[in-house]
This record gives structure tokens, sequence and C-alpha cells, in this order.
């Protein structure tokens, strides 16, 4: 769309906040006329709110139900879930509503960089991440962007340039982005998560999988869960883009896969019938747990996909190194092994997170956000020499680990203070033997507790630090 597109179009930018003012700035910049709606008045949203009709926005406050009258198209916040009454209104009324992610594919110029997408319930950050480095690697402009926190419209109405963009989208703003067609896409796993947003399973699912919708080279998916390969199967691809696999076991054609210790490509060669490309070795992935070398795998498809060398493959990955609380090892004290996976929010990240570590004393605990807990139990009983609860909903990990793991010693702390987590840590200790690592893979939110699971790992190191001081 051109500026002139835009030149007193009436629109309604939906949510305040890290991408509703952008959006609003930029529609404003472009000459829309911009009215913000914001369910909250609280004095974070007024001070926002001055902010923009300084520069000339209309804000209205404490109303995000009522369509502004002559409204032409609603500009969302990913946050936003569908069944609002503004979007209601707007279906009735014939309103297109495109999020951000929507607004920053319509607005790139002639000649933008290609988009190389990744979604997953799990892993996409740390995937976006490790491809950006790969991407780097190879000599190419690049950034990481969308839901890992740089904003889309800032890529690409920026003063820099790039070659190619690193993409990570959630289920809410692909919900939203109708028009995306990016140039290679992943979807790295599909678990129960986001339901009261969606509303369903399979609602969630589809979501995910426009991912796909329009891809140009390739359409990579997790060999280990099929539910992305059904994905993949339903898109409507261009003509001429490519399925590819990813395993953590011997690959078949048009697959990446892990052979003797080595990640290796038999889909972008010559012959992948009968040949296949080394690319690094799982040594080069920090941490090597399973669900990491399969974020590496994923990434470095996308990479392959874009034409990118395998030594480029190879240097990104040993030059990547995973955000803080994502199975980042604390210390070691007493001969036992602290580990922070804070960012297991979900059954499915702490899942992944237990099966890369035995004998564990597991921490876990806090929102559960509608989760339950029997089947990671199950799965993971063997493993654990103890478990240490808190939180608000410690009592249905409780439950699970009585029907799954009765054998197994479980401490529950019924506290919310400030000093539970060190007293998590020290019953952990004295859980734990030498060799044991001792691991916060919560399986929850941590809302009831911390400001965000940031908090919540900083809480635990602190602990683990404050416990090795003591006994060194």
């Amino acid at each position: 769309m051109t500026t002139r597109d835009w030149q007193g179009k009436r629109v309604t930018v939906a949510g305040l906040g890290v991408s509703g003012i952008p959006a609003a700035r930029v529609l404003h910049g472009l000459g829309a006329i911009v009215t913000v709606v914001n369910d909250g008045d609280d004095e974070r949203a007024k001070a926002q709110a001055a902010e923009l009709e300084a520069a000339g926005i209309t804000v209205r406050l404490g109303d995000g139900a009522t369509l502004p009258a002559g409204t032409e198209l609603i500009v969302t916040a990913p946050g936003w879930k569908p069944d609002k009454p503004l979007f209601a209104a707007a279906a009735e009324a014939g309103v297109e509503i495109w999020g951000d992610v929507e607004l920053a594919w319509r607005l790139r110029g002639p000649g933008a960089a290609p988009w190389l997408a990744v979604t997953g319930t799990n892993g996409k950050t740390t995937t976006v991440r490790m491809l950006a480095s790969i991407l780097e690697a190879a000599g190419l402009r690049t950034a990481a962007v969308g839901n890992i926190g740089v904003s889309l419209l800032d890529a690409v109405l920026g003063d820099e340039t790039y070659d190619v963009l690193a993409v990570e989208l959630s289920s809410y703003q692909l919900h939203w982005a109708p028009s995306l067609r990016a140039h290679s896409a992943v979807v790295l796993n599909l678990a129960p998560d986001h339901l009261d947003w969606h509303g369903s399973m399979e609602a969630y699912a589809a979501d995910k999988g426009r991912i796909y919708e329009g891809n140009t080279v390739a359409c990579v998916y997790n060999v280990a869960d099929p539910a992305t390969e059904d994905l993949v199967r339903e898109a409507d691809v261009e003509e001429g883009c490519r399925a590819i696999g990813f395993t953590l076991g011997t690959p078949g054609p048009s697959q990446l896969g892990v052979v003797d210790g080595i990640l290796v490509d038999r889909a972008f060669v010559e012959n992948r019938q009968k040949q296949a490309q080394e690319l690094a070795e799982v040594s080069d992935i920090d941490p090597p747990a399973p669900h990491n070398i399969a974020n590496a795998l994923a990434a470095a498809a996308l990479a392959r996909a874009y034409g990118v060398e395998p030594a480029a493959v190879r240097d990104g990955l040993r030059a990547f190194r995973p955000d803080a609380h994502r199975i980042e090892y604390v210390d070691e004290v007493d001969g036992v092994a602290y580990v922070d996976d804070s960012k297991a929010t979900n059954t499915h990240a702490t899942e992944a997170s237990l099966a890369s570590y035995d004998p564990i004393v597991w921490i876990a605990g806090g929102l559960a956000k509608g989760a339950t807990f029997d089947d990671l139990v199950e799965k993971s009983a063997k493993r654990l020499r103890g478990v240490v609860l808190i939180g608000a909903d410690r009592a249905l990990i409780a439950e699970a680990l009585t029907r799954h793991a009765p054998e197994v010693p479980v401490v529950d702390l019924d506290r919310t203070d400030t000093g539970a987590m060190s007293a998590a840590v020290r019953e952990a200790a004295r859980l734990a033997r030498p060799g044991d690592t001792v691991l916060l893979a919560p399986a929850c939110a941590s809302m009831d507790m911390f400001v965000n699971y940031n908090k919540r790992g900083e809480a635990f190191a602190d602990a683990v630090r404050a416990l090795a001081a003591e006994r060194a």
C-alpha cells in the first residue's frame, strides 16, 4: 500500500502497549485518521494516551467494546481475543481486522527482505535467534524480529536495510495476519496452550498453520509431531514449495536429522536419495538437550532453504548463546547441578526439559492456565529423585504425582512470599544426591508469585548462589 492509500483513512487501533502505540504512530504518520481504543484506564494507560494525544492521535480509554463511527479498518494488538465485542461490531459493519504483523507485511516496500518465519508452542525464540546467528555467519544483513521483542514495523519501516528477516510469530499474531506469505516457515511443535484465547485445540492449530500459507520455497515440519506435517498438507503454497522434515533420528530424503552426533542435510543436496551434507556437530549446540537440537535443525532447515552454505550453519550454531532462563546452568553445589528453565511455563516445554536430565529433583508449580499434569508426570516419573512444589496451583501437580509417582518424595511449600524460592532451593538440595540435577521447570506461569518468568528464574539463581556461598 502507498502513502496515498492511507490519507484520510479512518483506522481504529485496538489496545495500547508494545504493538498498539507503534502502530498508531505509524498510521498517523501515513496520514490516517487514527483512534486508539483501550479497555483499561489506569495511570500507565493515561500516560500513554497523553503522549499519543499530544501527537494528534485520538485515544478513548475505558471503552474497547464500541466501534468508533466511520471506522474503515481495525489494527489490533495480538492479545485481544477474537470474541471481543469490538470485533463482532466490526464483522457486522464489514470492517477488516489486521494485527500489527499484517500491517507490517502490507507496508513493506519494493524489494523488501523476505521473511523466514517460525512458530510453535515451544522453542520459537531460541530457534529464531539460532536462525539469525546462522544468517549473520553467512554474511547476510538480518535481524531477529516479531514476537521476540523487536517490532516488525520498526524492521520494515526503519532506515536499516536487510537481506532477510528471522521472524518469530505467535498464534495470536498469525490469527490476525491473513495475507502474510513467508519465503519459508516452520511449525516447531504443537501442544495445548492458550486455549482460553483460541477456544479449542483445533482453532489453535489452525492459527499456527497459517504460517505455511503461500510459502514459496519450504514448509518445514517436525517429523516427531505429525500434527505439524498435517498443517503442511493442508496449506495452500506456491507451486514448487517443498515439505522439509527435521528429526532427531536418521533423516530420510527431504529431511534434516542426526547421524552419529552430526547434524546432516538430506533435503538441500543434489542427490537427496543417496547423499547427505554434514552441517554441524551436536556438540556445537548450547545446550545439546534433545529439544534444543530439534530447534537447531529447524533453524538450519530454514537457513538452507534460503541458500546458506553448510559452514555458516556450523559457525552460526557455535556462536549462538541461549537467552537466560532457558535450561540455563547456574552452578554446582556439593556435586549437584542447578539448572534454571523458568521459561518452561507449560507442560510441553517442561516435558522436554525433564527429558534432558536424570536423575532430577524437580521444582515446579505456579499458575496452571487450565493445564493438566498426569501425562507429564507419568512420562517423567522414572527420572524424579524428588519434587518441590510452589505456587497457587501446586495441588494439581501433587495430585498427578500421587497417581503416577507415589514413591517420589514431595515437598509442598505453602508459601508465596519473596523467600519461597530460597526455601524451595534448600528443600531441593536436601533431597538431591551428588550427580543429580535440581531443575526449575515449573510447567506453569509465574504471575501468582513473580512479575514474570524472568524474575522467577532470577530468584532461583540468587538462591542457588547463596547456597553455594554458604557451603564454599
